[in-house]
């Protein structure tokens, strides 16, 4: 199984303010519905209450240190491992956050679709740090600001060299 994350930050590594995205941006919304659908979504317990309810046609798979911890339409799990249990067989996995499982399973990630917001942010959750020269892009696409994207972004997918 291939594992993916699936993240949008600003130039600085920036992902999320107050359990919520830091921008308005209408088509990484619709991207992100597009790679995902069919497919195991694996987050954290925090992700998971900032979407608020389970995601149609994807399993989700939610990571929680919390025993009592429920969600409803989920898989609840209590370790990464489980996790990667709980997607089967799948052919790709997308790890969608928050920072803390991006973190842990950063040395996992094979693929990597991003969506580059092309501003410098305020909030308070980052990507971890990494090295773009051990990731190999293989496609990106530009998209200017409009009435439906407050911010110009890029469509980037890289694989791990």
């Amino acid at each position: 199984m291939r594992t993916a994350f699936v993240v949008a930050m600003d130039e600085n590594g920036l992902i999320g303010r107050d359990n919520d995205l830091p921008w308005r941006l209408s088509a990484d919304l619709q991207y992100f519905r597009r790679i995902t659908m069919g497919k195991p979504i694996l987050m954290g317990r925090h992700t998971h209450e900032s979407i608020g309810r389970p995601l149609p046609g994807r399993q989700n798979i939610v990571v929680s240190s919390l025993p009592e911890y429920q969600a409803p339409g989920c898989d609840v799990v209590h370790s990464i491992e489980d996790g990667l249990n709980a997607a089967g067989d799948a052919e790709e996995l997308m790890v969608i956050g928050g920072s803390s499982l991006f973190k842990q399973m950063f040395d996992a990630a094979d693929i990597l679709y991003l969506t580059r917001v092309h501003a410098e942010l305020e909030g308070d959750t980052w990507f971890p740090a990494w090295d773009e020269s051990q990731w190999q892009l293989l496609s990106q696409e530009s998209h200017p600001a409009d009435e439906k994207n407050d911010y110009t972004y890029s469509f980037e997918v890289y694989q791990r060299v």
